[in-house]
């Protein structure tokens, strides 16, 4: 195949000058105080560095090479509702692989997530949709950027399964039409934009470009810095913020190319973030569970469907 099966921008690069990637060797078998980009109800992006928005917010896209993710989708369960003035706490039950509590949950709610009542449609709030909630935690470059900062990225259920319009898919069955064209998500640029047709906030991906050797000496020196699979799930976040790695604290502004958080038209301005899962009050505060160094899927279960 070629590099016009998947990319919007095909370079001079192609998948054969490029060594093996261990994401795509692992997504084929199975045919499954630290940085973060946030998203936000007004349709941008913002970049947020030890707690702190760093520079403008950007309007509907951004690029970036996908260093590291779970085996699986992770599942988080909140007992209370969400309130947007409280401060960030663990849920009360969650699963890094979506498969079974972590022992380190506070409240579980079942032995294992597929027996779990929380699971079952009707369980969520108004009876629509599960109360237990997908979403996966990736790490990711910036595009442009060269200082080798890594940022966290969470991509909610939504977002997550479903049916994309030719190369612009929803995230799980993105990386799966990467490896079946010969990539990867970590041997890519990719497009994360906002759903513009959707009726609430949905985000798809996009394969913009094989990345360049240059790129790939950064992926690689990354994905063997334990500080990035830190990111990645629900408990390394605390590890990251506080050992604070000179790498994750002295942060460079990024030499951006498009699209670019330096010079986005948007004003720098207080804006609503969406709810995302740890946006909950909590009743005691708990550790949470310690994740591998799993770069991606090594099992991809038959998890396809719409949680509401």
């Amino acid at each position: 195949m070629t590099n016009l099966t998947i990319f919007k921008n095909p370079n001079a690069m192609t998948a054969g000058a490029l060594p093996p990637s261990k994401m795509g060797t692992q997504i084929a078998a199975s045919m499954g105080g630290y940085n973060r980009i946030a998203t936000n109800t007004n349709g941008t992006f913002k970049r947020i560095v030890n707690g702190e928005q760093v520079g403008k917010a950007i309007r509907g896209e951004f690029n970036a090479i996908i260093l590291a993710m779970l085996e699986k989708p992770s599942r988080s369960f909140y007992a209370s509702d969400y309130d947007p003035d409280a401060k960030g706490t663990a849920p009360d039950c969650f699963s890094n692989l979506g498969d079974k509590p972590e022992a380190s949950a506070s409240n579980r709610q079942a032995s294992n997530c597929a027996s779990c009542p929380k699971n079952i449609d009707g369980s969520g709030k108004n009876g629509k949709g599960k109360a237990c909630r997908f979403s996966r935690k990736v790490a990711l470059f910036l595009d442009g950027d060269e200082s080798g900062d890594v940022y966290q990225f969470n991509i909610p259920a939504k977002s997550l399964f479903g049916k994309g319009t030719g190369n612009t898919l929803p995230f799980e069955q993105y990386c799966r039409h990467l490896v079946s064209n010969g990539a990867a998500p970590d041997r890519v640029v990719t497009t994360i934009a906002y759903n513009l047709d959707a009726e609430t906030m949905e985000l798809n991906f996009t394969a913009d470009r094989f990345i360049d050797l240059e790129e790939l000496e950064r992926v690689t020196e990354a994905q063997e810095n334990a500080a990035t699979t830190r990111l990645i799930s629900f408990d390394i976040v605390k590890a990251a913020a506080a050992e604070e790695p000179a790498k994750l604290a002295a942060q460079a502004e990024p030499k951006a190319k498009k699209p670019s958080f330096l010079d986005a038209d948007d004003e720098d301005e207080e804006e609503e973030e969406l709810p995302e899962p740890v946006k909950r009050p909590s009743k005691k505060a708990t550790a949470e569970p310690t994740g591998t160094i799993a770069a991606v899927v090594s099992r991809w279960g038959d998890d396809e469907e719409d949680d509401d």
